[in-house]
């Protein structure tokens, strides 16, 4: 197909996307919001989501380097400061390790990175080349899995506030002020990749990097099924809890 797709085609193609492959869909995500984990199933997965969490903020600095105007870096910018916090009050990162911390979880065992899963480790790193190594659309395009995740946020917190008696609305802060960041993140990035596109090829690649988002989102949890449900066999090195 070499035919232009229109704005509308295009954002429903991405919809359609998310529909058949957001990890919300995944059987851990279904254990983990149905109450169905153990604790040190919970655990696993808040320590190996860490290195995911924590690896955002580098991936939006690499993004905010190639962005050629003055105008898309300021509005790329505010990730890093979601993310990192701006001194004053917590980002992402910080709010995660609360998550962690509350999980009875080490902290330093956790910043330390020693118990993740070489599963995670390569899906992850994977997503930090990507948006070095492809175009700057393609960088953009792959952060739309956001247009999907205050679905995910709002299963997860009332599943897990409903099911487990070890975590609490304070031990799930992270995800709050994501309910209202994730669509302000995404009106620009879904603006970009509907305008800036010239040919069907571009277009086609805005797909193909969602895709990608969405298949290194569920890799990780492949690996955290494997590991922690079934068959349980975590590596040599992976957190045993």
């Amino acid at each position: 197909m070499t035919d232009m797709l229109s704005p509308q085609e295009l954002e429903a193609r991405l919809q359609a996307i998310g529909e058949e492959r957001y990890h919300i869909r995944h059987p851990f995500h279904r254990l983990l919001h149905g109450g169905k984990l153990t604790k040190a199933q919970v655990q696993a997965w808040a320590l190996n989501r860490y290195y995911y969490q924590a690896s955002i903020p580098k991936k939006d600095a690499t993004v905010l380097a190639r962005l050629p105007t003055p105008e898309l870096r300021r509005e790329w910018r505010r990730r890093l400061v979601d993310h990192d916090g701006d001194g004053v009050t917590p980002g992402g990162v910080e709010r995660w390790l609360a998550l962690t911390d509350g999980l009875g979880l080490d902290r330093d065992y956790v910043v330390s990175l020693e118990g993740l899963l070489p599963g995670t480790r390569f899906a992850v790193d994977a997503y930090v080349a990507f948006v070095r190594d492809r175009s700057v659309l393609e960088a953009v395009a792959s952060s739309l899995t956001e247009m999907f995740s205050p679905n995910i946020i709002s299963q997860r917190v009332s599943g897990m506030l409903k099911n487990y008696d070890f975590v609490s609305e304070t031990t799930l802060a992270y995800f709050t002020p994501r309910l209202t960041q994730a669509p302000v993140d995404v009106a620009f990035a879904l603006d970009y990749v509907k305008r800036v596109p010239r040919t069907r090829a571009e277009q086609d690649q805005v797909l193909g990097a969602l895709r990608f988002k969405c298949d290194l989102l569920w890799a990780q949890l492949d690996a955290l099924h494997f590991a922690y449900v079934e068959p349980g066999l975590p590596p040599p090195g992976a957190f045993r809890p």
